[in-house]
């Protein structure tokens, strides 16, 4: 029997509800899982084949530490995704060498763009943290000069409108294999929630969509158990990526009834 940790984080509210379908679908794919918190000292990581990254969602606020972790973890066994990945993708400012079509993003609070309605947010951050919409450019400025002078690098980007009507259109890998997409809730819509995160409705991706999401697939070397790639259509019609989740996505898996036996596979695949 193969032994995997799933690897979360101090969760007294129960919020991570994709853990018992993963944990049961890694079972009858022959993997034995067992929950283990992240920073818990007294975890053996090297008793593992393998520690799978999940619902680490405090590791914005312990960044430093989370990555010193992940190199520790790696020292002594497999980690997925890597910790090269998980270092690259928990700083934003991966989107400036994507090298493909992303949401236009202003990164300082010098200059910036006018645009009918900001988005300010810290290019480290995890869900709506420390995220502020508003129609006042001198708002926008304060903001983000604010980030700054918390040595931090701020994001300043257009909202779009589109969000609202086309929604963010999330798609999800397994090992480089489609799974589902979803159709997600606007996090800074009107009335939206932290909790909304949660919601969406299934969707079948348009062509461009798949195109654009693969070819940012493409350009990772190292290999990704999964990945969701958030997308939203610019005004002109074509997609933008938002957001690339390799680290601690949330992955809809109740909208697709096979995507916890597919994640199973794909982890046994990589072992």
């Amino acid at each position: 029997m193969v032994l995997c940790a799933y690897v979360t984080f101090e969760d007294p509210h129960g919020v991570d509800d994709e853990r018992d379908p993963v944990l049961s679908a890694w079972r009858e794919a022959g993997i034995e899982g067992r929950v283990e918190r992240w920073d818990d000292p007294a975890a053996d990581w090297s008793a593992y084949d393998a520690v799978v990254v999940r619902s680490v969602w405090d590791y914005s606020l312990r960044r430093a530490e989370f990555l010193e972790w992940a190199r520790g973890v790696e020292s002594v066994t497999r980690l997925l995704n890597p910790g090269s990945v998980l270092e690259s993708n928990t700083d934003k400012t991966y989107l400036r060498d994507l090298g493909v079509p992303v949401v236009p993003t202003h990164w300082s609070s010098r200059d910036l763009p006018h645009w009918p309605e900001y988005v300010v947010k810290p290019a480290i951050s995890a869900g709506a943290r420390d995220t502020t919409r508003t129609t006042d450019r001198d708002e926008a400025r304060a903001l983000a000069a604010a980030i700054e002078a918390g040595g931090r690098t701020p994001m300043v980007q257009p909202y779009l409108d589109m969000v609202e009507a086309e929604g963010e259109t999330s798609l999800l890998y397994f090992n480089g294999r489609l799974s589902h997409a979803v159709r997600r809730v606007p996090m800074l819509a009107p009335g939206a929630s932290e909790q909304d995160n949660a919601r969406a409705e299934r969707r079948t991706p348009a062509p461009d969509q798949v195109d654009l999401a693969e070819k940012v697939l493409a350009a990772v070397p190292q290999p990704l158990l999964y990945a969701r790639i958030d997308l939203v259509r610019l005004p002109g019609g074509e997609p933008a990526v938002i957001e690339v989740e390799l680290t601690e996505p949330y992955l809809y898996l109740r909208w697709e009834p096979q995507a916890p036996a597919s994640f199973a596979r794909a982890l046994r695949e990589l072992l």
